[in-house]
This record gives C-alpha cells, sequence and structure tokens, in this order.
C-alpha cells in the first residue's frame, strides 16, 4: 500500500488551506499551482501561488521541495533520518525604478516585523527592456530549518503571516503609484 511521504502530506495540507480560502472564504485568488517531479535529480517540488481577492499586484507562492535525500531516507526507513522538506515563500511586486533603495529597504523592514527570523528576505531585481518605470521585485523568505509533519499546525498561522505580507507589499505598491 502506498504510503504518502513528508513532502505530500505538507503539499496536501498547504493546498486544503489555501483553497478554503480561495473558494469557501474568497480571501484570496489561486493564480498559479505547480507539482513537479524533476527527473534528472529524482527530487520533487511544488509551488501555490495566490492573491489577495480585490488586489492583484502582488503574489504569495508558498514552495516545498524535497531532495532525493529527502525523500529516500524516508522511504527506506533508514535509521536515524529525520523525513522532512524544504519550504520557502515568495512574493511579487513591481517596484518604481527611480526609488529602489526606499521601496526595498522598507520591504525589508515591513517583512522582517511580520516575520521575526535571523535571515533577512532575499530581493532579487530584474527590469524588461522597454519598461524602465518598473522593476519587478522577487522577495524569497527562507527558513534556517526543514520542516515535517510536527510543524502541520503551524500552517494556518504561516498563512496567516503570507496574507499580512501580502496586504503590507500591497500598501507600499499602492503608496509607490
Amino acid at each position: 500500500m502506498y504510503d504518502p511521504t513528508v513532502f505530500d502530506n505538507l503539499k496536501v495540507a498547504f493546498e486544503n488551506e489555501l483553497y478554503d480560502l480561495d473558494n469557501l472564504e474568497e480571501e484570496i485568488t489561486i493564480v498559479s499551482r505547480t507539482d513537479t517531479l524533476e527527473m534528472s535529480i529524482m527530487a520533487k517540488e511544488f509551488r501555490l501561488g495566490f492573491q489577495l481577492s480585490d488586489e492583484h499586484a502582488v503574489t504569495a507562492e508558498v514552495c516545498l521541495y524535497a531532495s532525493l535525500q529527502d525523500l529516500a531516507s524516508e522511504i527506506l526507513e533508514e535509521p536515524n533520518s529525520n523525513p522532512s522538506c524544504t519550504l520557502r515563500l515568495f512574493f511579487y511586486v513591481d517596484i518604481d525604478r527611480n526609488k529602489v533603495e526606499a521601496q526595498c529597504s522598507k520591504i525589508e523592514k515591513g517583512l522582517g516585523d511580520i516575520w521575526t527570523q535571523q535571515n533577512p528576505p532575499k530581493q532579487t531585481l530584474q527590469y524588461q527592456y522597454g519598461r524602465e518605470k518598473t522593476i519587478h521585485n522577487t522577495i524569497e523568505i527562507n527558513f534556517n530549518r526543514k520542516i515535517n509533519e510536527n510543524q502541520m499546525e503551524d500552517i494556518p498561522n504561516l498563512i496567516e503571516h503570507m496574507l499580512h505580507s501580502l496586504e503590507m507589499l500591497t500598501d507600499m505598491y499602492k503608496e509607490a503609484l
């Protein structure tokens, strides 16, 4: 009989919470979903992107990742292994090219206040030729540890933090207009 991995169980838990917020609460809108098995390295990745229902300037995305080592140690029930996977969060927003330093600094402080963790959010900026007025900011939040089913009860709180982050980034976006 098939026994789902930690990755599979966490994926379903995130899907349940987020799709309920989309379909039942109508608080968010799911805008993307990717469920990948990377055959070249035998890794699994799941991404689910969403926006606030009434605001589409900022997108949030949950990313779960399980490497071959993560999956194999669990499936083979290796002694002293701790089945887990990596969780990363992403936020995508356009910022004013003329206010990059101020806006990136404000984003770092705002998200730092919400997430209160050791690592500051990583911001990667890029722009498209011909769209010189705006720069696309990809904001990544990493955690210093892997997660497993012991953190299942933290998922609603984590999603609440993501919603708060979306609201803060949306407000910042509107102020910059």
